[in-house]
């Protein structure tokens, strides 16, 4: 069974910063794009990052540009997200996600339709 579990979320005040983890069980994703979206209250999830397998393709939503960065170890099976200077709009339920097209990021894993797994989500609450 394939699972992807997310760590890390919690409470932090504006200007922080939090690092949250996805670790993927049941079969190796080391070939594979590996994204973070995040879902406020009232809103449509949205997409943060990709990661291609190497690592050597990378891409982020302008929101983020800048004071998130996406990580993988392969050797772990495991998919960072590191965010820094945390604003009170980046409150949200952050989800990673798995897709099974393509090694490398292309414009597909900008969307959830991209992704094949997801995890459950870890909460992730800015206060100001």
């Amino acid at each position: 069974q394939v699972q992807l579990v997310e760590s890390g979320g919690g409470l932090v005040q504006a200007g922080a910063s939090l690092t949250v983890s996805c670790v993927a069980s049941g079969r190796t994703f080391s070939r594979n794009v590996m994204g973070w979206f995040r879902q406020a209250p009232g809103k449509e999830r949205e997409f943060v990052a990709a990661i291609g397998w190497n690592g050597g393709s990378i891409f982020y939503a302008d929101s983020v540009k800048g004071r998130f960065t996406i990580s993988r170890d392969n050797a772990k099976n495991t998919v960072y997200l590191q965010m820094t200077s945390l604003k009170p709009e980046d409150t949200a339920v952050y989800y990673c996600a798995a897709a099974l097209k393509y090694t490398y990021v292309v414009r597909v894993h900008t969307r959830a339709a991209g992704y094949d797994y997801w995890g459950q989500g870890t909460q992730v609450t800015v206060s100001s």
